[in-house]
């Protein structure tokens, strides 16, 4: 095949990736992805590539899906890439997104936003760097300096268009050119390799967890955590034992007929908006890699309709609307007559419509999960683990009679607040909100389109049942309660008016979702309080954890939508890969923040 503009880097030096077990290439400007392309065909074509790779993207604004297909127009080998790229697509919302192609060989992050504050955002070791086109050139001088803190050990650049202060900036990051830089026009493309002329360096790409070569895990708890986790280890070739106190999987917060999945909007875009927008599109794409909802699990993408409180809440999402001009694919504002059309029923004021939203059954997505992973997979149901131990390099889990259930190098805690019980996580902030949701006959409410939420949610009917939540009750009991379902429905009156429940049989179930402190999850290595810490003014990396030892806890509400994202992201650092998310998000949900918190005030005690 005739690639219609060579790629430097790979067509010039194709010996730089081959018989790799991975390869991470940083690409300065996506374009219109003709880079990509060549890229991924390059790649496809060669016998000793390796196995996997990683393809870091940066671009201001999402190239359109027209540009794409007239890129790829270019050269008929293009033309299946294309279409699985195509169907993979995002909205062109900020932020960092992931995308498999190839069976998750390839492996493509777009980080669509200001390139050199995506830059910065970046947490990985990069191979190759290619930079082409405008935009790194308007990155201030200091972030060419990032490259040499994002650099593998003899990484390549392959770079165009240098003026004389870039070239001794990239000299001073520990870049050396193979030609002689003075000779070069402005125009000219030049290589240069990663020499540093200290070893010892500190990078952007450091992380609280260890990467393992030894890849075997036990995760405890086989609900929405415990079971994406297993799927996104075992899928880069992990080998997991899960151990379940239940016979069957979700059997707690993730047992509920029906969860609800949409992302949340904020007029400042904060932490947890970003965070809940990453997950939301990131569990969509996994969802299709498994089959799809409705289609190898209980669900559908019907759409999320969520209705504003009143008045004055509707007006500053219609600002908010106005603000961001979210791409209709993500979200849309509707005012109350356009909202009570698309539910089918009227409703009580505007609202955002998320189309591609909607609910899903947990359990059947856990089982999903868990039976994609095959034969790497061992489980051990009806099994409590009750005692932690290391041993040398490795973890034991017992059970409460002190029978050695599994052990391997790494422990993950995915039991929500049951991790609580075991002394290395007994002081993570964690608690246990109680939420009662309600089950009411499809023909008791009026048949809606889309899921409606608000102050209160109701599902479309599921085998004859519409679910109704979900309360947010601070005691422990677990059976059913008559105020909580008075609470649950009169919530939703409030979003349906001309509804009224009338006198309805208690019927629902009880589930405790695990909450943290600051109400986001707690995903990585966990913090060992009494370690040593050798630096006075400690960072996140700085601070001692237990070996081995990782939580996915704290999912709140949301476990639909974090499940996928949390196990991405502690399967990435398990492995050496580039995050999926940025750096500073990633730091959100660091479980040793509070630790950090506590030290900087001075109130917890070091060794």
């Amino acid at each position: 095949m005739t690639i219609p503009h060579p790629v430097p880097s790979l067509s010039s030096h194709p010996l730089h990736w081959r018989e790799r077990e991975s390869f991470v290439l940083l690409d300065s400007e996506f374009g219109d992805g003709e880079h990509f392309f060549a890229t991924w065909q390059a790649w496809r074509d060669d016998p000793q590539r390796p196995r996997q790779l990683h393809y870091l993207a940066l671009l201001p604004q999402l190239a359109a899906l027209d540009e794409l297909q007239q890129v790829s127009a270019k050269a008929p080998e293009w033309q299946s890439l294309h279409a699985e790229l195509r169907a993979a697509w995002p909205p062109a919302v900020p932020g960092f997104h992931r995308i498999f192609l190839q069976d998750e060989q390839l492996i493509l992050t777009l980080m669509i936003g200001d390139s050199a504050a995506c830059l910065r955002q970046i947490v990985a070791k990069v191979d190759a760097f290619r930079l082409h086109g405008r935009s790194w050139q308007t990155w201030p001088a200091p972030a060419l300096n990032i490259l040499g803190r994002l650099a593998a050990e003899h990484a390549s650049l392959d770079i165009s268009g240098t003026e004389e202060t870039a070239r001794k900036q990239l000299q001073q990051a520990g870049f050396v050119f193979e030609s002689a830089a003075d000779d070069a026009s402005q125009t000219s493309a030049l290589r240069a390799h990663f020499a540093p002329r200290f070893s010892a360096r500190l990078t952007a790409s450091s992380t609280a967890a260890t990467v393992h070569s030894d890849r075997r895990a036990i995760v405890i708890g086989a609900g929405l955590a415990g079971s994406a986790a297993c799927q996104r280890l075992v899928q880069r070739g992990w080998s997991v034992d899960l151990i379940e106190s239940h016979t069957t999987p979700a059997q707690q917060a993730s047992g509920n007929t029906a969860g609800i999945f949409m992302p949340l909007l904020s007029r400042d875009d904060n932490p947890g908006s970003r965070l809940s927008r990453s997950a939301y599109l990131f569990a969509l794409q996994v969802w299709r890699q498994l089959g799809g909802i409705g289609n190898t699990f209980d669900g559908a993408a019907c759409g999320v309709l969520q209705i504003a409180r009143d008045a004055e809440h509707a007006g500053g999402q219609q600002q908010l609307a106005d603000y961001w001009r979210y791409p209709a694919d993500y979200a849309q504002w509707l005012d109350q007559a356009a909202a009570s059309r698309l539910a089918g029923s009227p409703v009580s004021g505007g609202g955002w419509y998320f189309p591609a939203a909607g609910w899903v059954r947990p359990g059947s997505l856990c089982q999903t999960m868990l039976e994609s992973c095959g034969d790497r997979l061992q489980i051990h149901f009806g099994q409590r683990a009750a005692i932690l131990e290391r041993e040398q390099d490795s973890w034991a889990v017992h059970d409460q009679h002190g029978a050695k259930i599994a052990s391997a190098p790494v422990l993950i805690l995915a039991n929500a607040c049951d991790a609580l019980h075991f002394p290395q996580a007994a002081d993570l902030p964690l608690s246990a909100i109680r939420g009662q949701i309600t089950y009411l006959d499809a023909k008791q409410v009026p048949a809606i389109t889309p899921v409606l939420c608000g102050e209160a949610y109701l599902t479309p009917a599921y085998e004859g049942i519409c679910s109704v939540g979900a309360s947010y009750d601070e005691d422990e009991q677990a059976t059913l309660r008559q105020d909580s379902q008075d609470a649950n429905l009169a919530r939703l009156a409030n979003i349906l008016p001309g509804w009224r429940a009338g006198q309805l049989p208690l019927a629902g179930r009880v589930g405790f979702r695990c909450v943290a402190s600051d109400r986001l999850p707690l995903i990585g290595a966990l913090p060992d309080k009494n370690g040593t810490c050798a630096v006075r003014e400690a960072k996140l990396k700085d601070l001692p954890r237990f070996a081995g030892l990782y939580s996915l806890l704290g999912y709140a509400s949301r476990g639909l939508i974090w499940a996928p994202l949390a196990a991405e992201l502690l399967a990435s650092q398990l492995n050496g890969e580039p995050l999926p998310i940025e750096a500073d998000l990633a730091a959100a949900l660091d479980p040793a923040r509070f630790l950090l918190k506590q030290r900087r005030r001075g109130s917890t005690p070091q060794r």
